[in-house]
């Protein structure tokens, strides 16, 4: 075949333009078609006859990769590849990648803290009352004292790693974890420890979750869950909207069990989808902030991924191996020219 009737598509992006994507694709001399799809249906439509496929939020589950004449890599926008079916690629022998987590570890560790910070130090509602002509230390009763809490960390990968080490810098009483794969030892020597699900959900007064999104973590903090946390704890949310079933935690927020929550993405997840409302009940409660799956975002991030995922389709595609697959399968062979 010859390379430059190779097609890269990309899915779906929010980002612009295609310029940097399309530089690294054009100068290994392949084709790039961009698209915006927003179903699976329209993955298949502009992707069918595609060498290679980069994704942002589309979907790429079985019946698209179904469709795939000659796909051999599947190349995602970001660290999580739950929008990609990876176990039916890896059985078409289709390569999956994504981008190491350390392209936005920090801009999501600080994200998660200032998320945390403003609902402790209630942010919102000094903000809305002073606006409004009450100017009174009052209109944010009540606070409590940070440093007097526990904070847990729901998995304790690279960023959650980040947030310890944030948090432990305003001198919290406490550092808890709950991650089944990390050694007590790993924990331990970042000041952290490891506690059950259940510990975690009972000693916490600031709750972060910071997981991926997978079988087992999907609707992971439902109604039941999050009224095991303490009353009044803080939960934040800066990994993926499902993880938190909407529903419930605006039932928990409204009677008053929890204090606030900050949600960097909801379960509905809305840039997944085509013509959204902002109809979430939860946009109408003052003690929640809400940030449009923006934890990630700076300049330079914005940069990296980009260009990451572009270089890794075009390795694979000239039968170069990935710097980063998610799984394992035959090497396809390079594209000649």
């Amino acid at each position: 075949m010859n390379r430059a009737k190779a097609k890269v598509v990309i899915a779906d992006y929010d980002y612009g333009d295609v310029d940097i994507e399309r530089a690294i694709v054009t100068a290994a001399g392949f084709a790039l078609v961009p698209a915006q799809a927003k179903s699976e249906d329209d993955v298949i439509a502009v992707a069918s006859d595609a060498d290679a496929v980069l994704t942002q939020y589309a979907e790429i589950g079985k019946s698209a990769i179904a469709s795939f004449k000659r796909c051999k890599v599947i190349a995602r926008y970001g660290i999580g590849v739950d929008i990609v079916d990876v176990e039916e690629a890896t059985r078409r022998n289709i390569v999956v990648t994504n981008v190491p987590n350390d392209w936005c570890m920090n801009e999501v560790a600080d994200h998660a803290v200032a998320l945390l910070l403003a609902l402790v130090r209630k942010l919102p509602q000094y903000d809305r009352a002073t606006r409004a002509g009450d100017w009174e230390w009052q209109t944010g009763r009540p606070i409590q004292r940070f440093e007097e809490g526990t904070v847990g960390l729901f998995s304790f990968g690279a960023i959650a790693r980040e947030v310890a080490r944030r948090i432990k810098a305003f001198g919290v009483k406490a550092v808890i974890a709950c991650d089944p794969y990390v050694d007590e030892e790993d924990a331990a020597r970042e000041g952290v420890s490891l506690v059950s699900f259940e510990e975690l959900l009972a000693k916490s007064d600031y709750l972060v979750i910071q997981a991926p999104l997978t079988k087992q973590t999907e609707g992971r903090f439902s109604e039941p869950e999050l009224r095991r946390m303490k009353r009044g704890a803080i939960l934040i949310n800066t990994a993926r909207g499902p993880i938190v079933r909407d529903q419930d935690l605006y039932r928990v927020l409204k009677d008053g069990w929890l204090s606030g929550a900050g949600l960097d993405d909801i379960e509905e997840e809305p840039a997944k989808r085509a013509n959204w409302k902002p109809t979430n009940p939860l946009f109408s409660l003052d003690n929640v902030i809400v940030t449009p799956h923006a934890a990630y975002y700076s300049e330079q991030s914005i940069q990296i991924v980009r260009r990451y995922a572009a270089e890794e389709a075009v390795r694979v595609l000239k039968g170069e191996a990935p710097l980063s697959p998610v799984n394992k399968v035959t090497m396809p062979i390079g594209i000649a020219a």
